[in-house]
């Protein structure tokens, strides 16, 4: 019997409410130039201190030891979905946070508006990232020029700042595809390639995404800064299991980014829209308690902060999480676990493979005696290190959502 079906078998329904608050990339690495601290072990937080006094604490492996992962198998692994068995490509993510309505046999590239020098080298990734009214522009211009490549639709729709999406509808088309994307400045754009050389759908998508830069760059040449793009996570949408049949629970996501939205609506999460900030996420999670079993809520200023270096501006995002706290705790759930997707240590300006922190609170989680929620007391933690597609099993448990197995 596989371990997914014996989780399955044991599963009892019990009206159990559960919240999973995401401050994504969250972890981070102490440093001499950052005092020794954390941004965390910085941070003001009497109210996520109080929660920890309450709570079990331990850290989690994303993926593997010593593999970095994206957002989207970070969030898949705290959905309880093995990343590498679920592998899903950015842009599919992507364009179903942004409302497209995906059709069978649409490929998917998530794109990011980027700054080029002279000589086709990538100087900014993201452009400054831009405003997102800049890139709701330049995609409306991106639309009107290129509806078509080929017999191949051709739907491009903005996202948040420097982001955009880029769908491909047609015959014969297949992902993955490698990424377009040299993924540090300072090179230029690498082709996209298909993953299997002897495919020719993905051969033909790959035709597809060169044909695209042909069309497009020439587009936004005289744009500064945004007058390039990298495309990465092409890819075509599969099969996954949905949440509420692998855990007995009706999930609803609070997500303000459009990647978020989408891995929540990939598992089948409702996607609850409409608040800006994590204040409205928690007094909209108060409007919809009696509505839903589980509650997915996400913070992005956390791994913004870390990936631009910026250890005060890490620290400030952890600070407003905690500030609103006590709205989300006037209807405090049975279980609450609070952590990240992946660590994003403000020295490395990017996701790293150190295993993040995580709490765990409820009536039957215990208490370890820590005093603060940091990753330093979340070492000492009785829950360990363990991988993060566990922790919606623990959540479960502490709901007392598993039968006893055997006799």
């Amino acid at each position: 019997m596989k371990l997914d079906d014996l989780y399955s078998e044991l599963t009892i329904r019990t009206g159990a409410k559960l919240v999973l608050l995401v401050l994504d990339g969250l972890g981070d690495v102490a440093t001499p130039d950052q005092g020794g601290r954390t941004p965390l072990e910085a941070a003001q937080t009497p109210n996520l201190d109080r929660l920890a006094r309450e709570s079990a604490l331990g850290r989690m492996i994303p993926v593997a030891p010593g593999i970095t992962p994206g957002s989207g198998p970070g969030h898949l692994a705290l959905f309880g979905y093995d990343p590498v068995e679920y592998q899903v490509g950015r842009g599919v993510i992507e364009a179903l946070g942004l409302g497209v309505d995906l059709q069978p046999g649409d490929v998917c590239a998530r794109a990011n508006f980027a700054t080029l020098d002279a000589n086709g080298i990538v100087t900014d990734r993201r452009a400054g990232r831009i405003p997102t009214e800049v890139c709701e522009r330049l995609c409306a211009r991106l639309q009107e020029r290129i509806h078509q490549l080929e017999d191949t639709r051709v739907i491009i729709r903005p996202g948040k700042e420097h982001r955009f999406v880029v769908v491909f509808r047609g015959p014969g088309l297949e992902g993955p595809l490698t990424d377009a994307d040299p993924n540090r400045e300072g090179l230029p754009i690498p082709e996209a390639a298909p993953r299997d050389p002897a495919n020719p759908r993905q051969q033909k998508m790959a035709r597809l995404i060169r044909a695209f830069y042909q069309a497009a760059l020439p587009v936004l040449a005289g744009e500064k800064p945004a007058n390039g793009f990298l495309m990465r996570g092409i890819a075509h949408q599969p099969h996954i299991p949905l949440f509420q049949d692998r855990y007995q629970l009706r999930a609803a996501a609070l997500a303000v980014y459009p990647m978020y939205k989408g891995l929540a609506q990939l598992v089948g999460m409702t996607k609850l829209e409409g608040p800006q900030n994590v204040r409205e996420q928690f007094e909209r999670y108060l409007a919809e308690y009696d509505n839903f079993d589980f509650f997915f809520i996400h913070h992005k200023a956390t791994d913004k902060a870390g990936e631009d270096g910026n250890f005060e501006a890490k620290k400030r995002a952890i600070e407003e999480v905690d500030a609103a706290l006590p709205v989300l705790l006037q209807k405090k759930p049975d279980v609450l676990a609070i952590t990240g997707d992946h660590s994003t240590p403000c020295a490395m300006r990017g996701h790293s493979w150190h295993p993040q922190p995580v709490l765990l609170h409820s009536r039957y989680s215990g208490t370890d005696g820590a005093q603060r929620f940091t990753e330093a007391e979340a070492n000492r933690g009785s829950l360990g290190i363990f991988e993060a597609r566990f922790l919606i099993r623990l959540m479960q448990a502490n709901a007392r959502m598993f039968d006893k197995f055997g006799a």
